[in-house]
């Protein structure tokens, strides 16, 4: 059965740029990218980095670090941690830029420290005296310590530009339309408007393979979680699972579409199949190609067959898709109403639908980790072009136990037969 959010907007930061990409940075910090393109209009370009906590009853973000793009609207980014070092990889008209976040580790009452708790003040001597706030306070706030007593510990984000190559050779216009980076780092991929899915070494940037794919612009890849396929869709209508090693066509995404109309792909992502990582699930979202009453669609296809599973069907075009890092769920935003629904990956069942999410439509959704902390089974963030960016969590499901399912059927039964029998059935 369907859930929905009583805290319909989900509200948890809000920035003053139009946002088209979210990434998780690692388990505690999320970034947003967008702009408002090269045209003066006041609208910066780049990124932001909020950091996340959970206060028992709902979601908090503060923002850790803030980088502008000059001219160059972030429209696909991707991110990448080791546990030591972040990368960054971000389209700018036909390059890709590659970024270095350098982190260092501070606790809240150094920060303080730093920042104005302490306060020299001149008094009518000319003699500078110091200010401090009150023992536990941070700005006249609460200063956050753990069951020891001890700050929290806190990362500050520093980033700067590395390697930038071009990565598309439209003869009119290039432009980089999209960037993965595989799950151990090892590989990243691009597709723009000239249709070639190219894979490169990461992060040293050179080119592996260039894959003539597409007849027109790619609009989505992604890699398979072992690194061992990839799959593009295009606007040529076309899906194609890739060999990454060999960089030959293994399937294509062919599918009886109803009433024989035309569908386009939109997005794509693998996730992984929960208890067995080496084998994956492919999802996709399926829009008419025209306008019309006809539903979209959430896919779930088995890429090791090229065969569609099943399918969730929606009354409006959906825009944006995201799989849990645990591949148990499944989320995608809407194009008209802006609307979030998160779904059981295996079944395609909704679990949450957020009506209304953003006041336009959904350009990027990413689940926290399920490490996250909080009484909920998942979370997932989305952002839209209406510069907010929103948490909706699946709060737990109560599960009955086996024993008293089989209990209630056995009771179901004998008060049918006891019915049966009163009635001289």
């Amino acid at each position: 059965m369907s859930k929905t959010r009583q805290d319909k907007r989900g509200l948890f930061a809000r920035v003053n740029f139009p946002l088209y990409c979210v990434e998780m940075l690692d388990s505690r910090h999320v970034l947003v990218a967008g702009g408002g393109g090269a045209a003066n209009t006041g609208v910066k370009n780049g990124f932001e980095i909020f950091e996340i906590s959970h206060d028992g009853d709902k979601f908090v973000g503060e923002e850790a670090m803030r980088h502008e793009t000059g001219g160059s609207v972030v429209m696909n980014c991707a991110c990448h941690t080791d546990g030591r070092k972040y990368f960054v990889v971000s389209g700018q008209e036909s390059h890709c830029q590659l970024y270095n976040v350098n982190i260092s580790v501070t606790d809240e009452a150094e920060e303080t420290s730093n920042k104005g708790q302490v306060k020299e003040e001149s008094n009518k001597e000319g003699v500078r005296k110091r200010r401090g706030s009150s023992k536990g306070q941070q700005n006249g706030k609460p200063q956050r310590i753990d069951s020891n007593s001890n700050a929290f510990k806190r990362l500050q984000f520093k980033i700067g530009p590395g390697d930038s190559i071009q990565t598309d050779f439209n003869n009119d216009e290039p432009l980089q339309r999209v960037v993965r980076i595989s799950k151990s780092g090892q590989l990243m991929a691009t597709g723009g408007l000239d249709g070639h899915v190219r894979i490169w070494k990461f992060p040293a940037m050179k080119l592996i393979h260039d894959i003539a794919a597409h007849s027109k612009e790619i609009d989505d890849l992604d890699f398979s979680p072992d690194e061992k396929l990839i799959v593009s869709i295009a606007k040529d209508g076309a899906g194609h699972i890739w060999d990454c090693t060999k960089a030959a066509k293994v399937q294509s995404l062919n599918w009886e579409t109803p009433e024989k109309l035309k569908f386009m792909f939109k997005r794509c992502r693998f996730g992984i199949v929960e208890g067995n990582k080496s084998r994956s699930r492919l999802f996709v979202l399926a829009n008419p190609a025209r306008r019309s009453k006809q539903n979209s669609y959430v896919q779930f296809w088995n890429p090791q067959e090229g065969s569609l599973v099943t399918a969730w069907p929606s009354a409006e075009s959906l825009s944006a898709l995201a799989v849990s890092d645990d591949g148990r769920f499944v989320a995608a935003g809407t194009m008209f109403t802006g609307s979030v629904h998160v779904l059981i990956a295996f079944s395609l069942q909704r679990v949450l639908h957020v009506p209304a999410a953003h006041a336009m439509f959904v350009t990027g959704l990413a689940f926290l980790p399920t490490t996250a902390d909080g009484p909920f089974e998942t979370a997932v963030v989305s952002i839209s072009v209406d510069n907010q960016v929103c948490v909706h969590s699946v709060r737990e499901r109560r599960t009955m136990p086996s024993w008293l399912a089989v209990l209630l059927i056995v009771l179901v039964l004998f008060l049918t037969f006891v019915l049966c029998s009163a009635l001289g059935l």
